[in-house]
């Protein structure tokens, strides 16, 4: 099962150092529950689409996770990995996003598909929406405007064998 990791560019340099993130994971990924929202609302969704809604929640996770790391770049990043089927369960609490899932294992650097990581030009608003992510999690629209100005950049994608190189750059 395809599953996004949210992260951030240390934990990013991390992976590709040693090889692994010992788990467990909080991810998002095409869950039962994601399904059947987007069925509901969308009779068209496709596996394509429902992938996208996951990466797109693991990008917004992903802005928590720079707020708590200070030595982060100030971009979003999400780790797209495939695992076991058997080792993703998701999250049933209906406080959690409808793609949140738990890996309990291991996050090899082998099962990496690609690398998500904003470019340049988003610094300066991921660096305004890490600052108030919180805030906008509890209703501030202020705040939300600044979260949905990040979330307007797209992250650039990145295969496997150039996320060392990318991160070079950081």
């Amino acid at each position: 099962m395809r599953v996004y990791l949210p992260a951030t560019t240390s934990v990013l340099r991390n992976l590709v150092e040693d090889g692994v993130l010992p788990g467990p994971h909080t991810v998002f990924a095409v869950t039962p529950q994601l399904r059947e929202f987007y069925e509901l609302s969308d009779a068209d969704a496709d596996t394509e689409e429902l992938e996208y809604a996951a990466l797109l929640a693991a990008a917004r996770a992903s802005l928590r996770l720079v707020d708590a790391d200070p030595t982060a770049a100030r971009r979003r990043v999400v780790i797209a990995a495939d695992v076991p089927d058997a080792a993703v369960s998701p999250m049933d609490d209906p406080d959690t996003d409808r793609g949140a899932a738990r890996v309990e294992g291991d996050i090899r650097v082998q099962d990496v598909a690609s690398a998500h990581i904003d470019g340049a030009d988003a610094e300066d608003d991921v660096r305004a929406a890490v600052n108030v992510v919180l805030e906008a999690d509890l209703g501030s629209e202020d705040a939300q405007f600044l979260v949905d100005q990040a979330e307007g950049h797209e992250l650039a994608w990145y295969a496997t064998q150039e996320i060392g190189p990318a991160l070079e750059l950081l």
